[in-house]
């Protein structure tokens, strides 16, 4: 029935027209470049896969408990690496810096996408250069020697960039998603699940649980073998933070009573700074405290971070990125390097404190970083990063 109260017309067979049962709302069709050509074109060094193997061992390592440094995940861009790169030198005895590169950014309504989906920041949405700007900004930190870290949103990504990626986390708005859990569950890095919106803390478990355990799914040619290597981030909720250390007892009981072991990581950003981003120091703070507490020293082994050059957010203007602050988010607000500086110094301290309580147990390897595992590459350093032979359990 039309507005007008006249029937609208049955689709007959004369009438009915193939086009309109499918794409009737699509404006056009630009196809995506094939992973492989992109890898290709962005080939990874014996140098960056080092890069990227190391991280995932020493992160692996941290999840099993294997070794007491505290994982550290920071956001930032490429000059902030520089900076990055020389502080985690100075600190690997206590801390496994991985920096936080997210190409993608989850929405709640509407709003920039990241630099994959929409890299001139100006709703022109050029993939494909997004996609090459992503990947050669992993290979250039890679190069540094500088592991980094990425949320994965959706399960086309990664294909172009998976193999540059030393740890991965999956978002509160998907951590509930049947088709994220399987393709952690495939994923050759570290996961961390982040608890829902709501605070439910057992949908990051069963999420764990899930990736654990072998998949088969909608891949033209691969199956899963499970990862054990999956975790819970604490992120805080929409009624309030959940980092107290009654908050991280509780989820430890949680996880070992579902037969996942005890150790958790701890955003410091979103809920648990109630979207303040100054209020990171208190929580990371906190978390140095809980670090030298026998209670739940043991349970904490990672922490996330939001960190720029510049502290704050800026928003985009509607005619495209002019005169923005350089080194200043344009998403979620940061602390600046200077503050950055002064959390991580704080976690150092909470990880000694916790050494002197439990004693040392690390899994840090002294070796020059070009040496590391390169006897499990090709000659050009691009072996398939999906082989379990190299990611295998250490």
């Amino acid at each position: 029935m039309r507005a007008d109260g006249t029937q609208t017309p049955p689709v007959t067979v004369q009438s009915a027209r193939l086009n309109d049962l499918d794409d009737r709302r699509i404006r056009n069709i630009r196809p995506l470049i094939p992973p492989q050509i992109l890898m290709e074109d962005y080939p990874l060094s014996l140098r960056s896969a080092a890069t990227v193997l190391d991280g995932r061992r020493g992160a692996e390592e941290i999840v099993k408990g294997e070794d007491d440094r505290l994982l550290v995940d920071v956001k930032a861009a490429l000059e902030y690496a520089k900076l990055l790169k020389e502080y985690a030198d100075g600190a690997k005895e206590d801390l496994h810096i991985l920096m936080r590169v997210y190409f993608e950014k989850p929405r709640t309504t509407v709003g920039w996408k990241g630099l994959i989906n929409d890299p001139q920041l100006n709703g022109t949405f050029q993939i494909n250069k997004g996609l090459r700007l992503a990947r050669g900004l992993l290979l250039e930190i890679a190069n540094m020697g500088l592991p980094t870290a990425c949320e994965l949103l959706d399960t086309i990504s990664p294909q172009y960039i998976a193999d540059l990626i030393s740890w991965g986390a999956i978002g509160a708005r998907t951590t509930e998603s049947q088709v994220h859990r399987e393709l952690a569950s495939g994923m050759s890095m570290p996961i961390g699940f982040k608890n829902g919106t709501d605070g439910s803390l057992q949908i990051a478990i069963d999420a764990i649980g899930a990736a654990a355990s072998s998949h088969s799914f909608l891949s033209v040619t691969k199956q899963t073998d499970g990862n054990p290597a999956c975790h819970v981030i604490l992120r805080g909720s929409n009624s309030g933070p959940n980092y107290s250390a009654q908050h991280v007892k509780n989820a430890a009981e949680g996880l070992k009573k579902a037969k996942l072991g005890d150790k958790l990581m701890i955003d410091c950003s979103h809920g648990n700074s109630e979207k303040k981003h100054e209020r990171q120091v208190i929580v990371a703070d906190s978390i140095a405290q809980q670090l030298g507490d026998r209670e739940t020293c043991e349970n904490i082994m990672g922490v996330m971070i939001e960190s720029h050059l510049v502290e704050g957010k800026q928003s985009i203007p509607a005619n495209g990125p002019h005169n923005l602050v350089y080194g200043q988010s344009v998403t979620d607000a940061c602390i600046n390097w200077t503050t950055t500086v002064q959390v991580l110094d704080n976690l150092r301290a909470g990880v000694q404190a916790r050494r002197k309580l439990l004693g040392p147990r690390t899994g840090i390897d002294n070796r020059p970083l070009s040496s590391v595992r390169d006897r499990e590459l090709s000659a050009d350093g691009r072996r398939d990063f999906n082989d379990p032979s190299i990611f295998g359990t250490a």
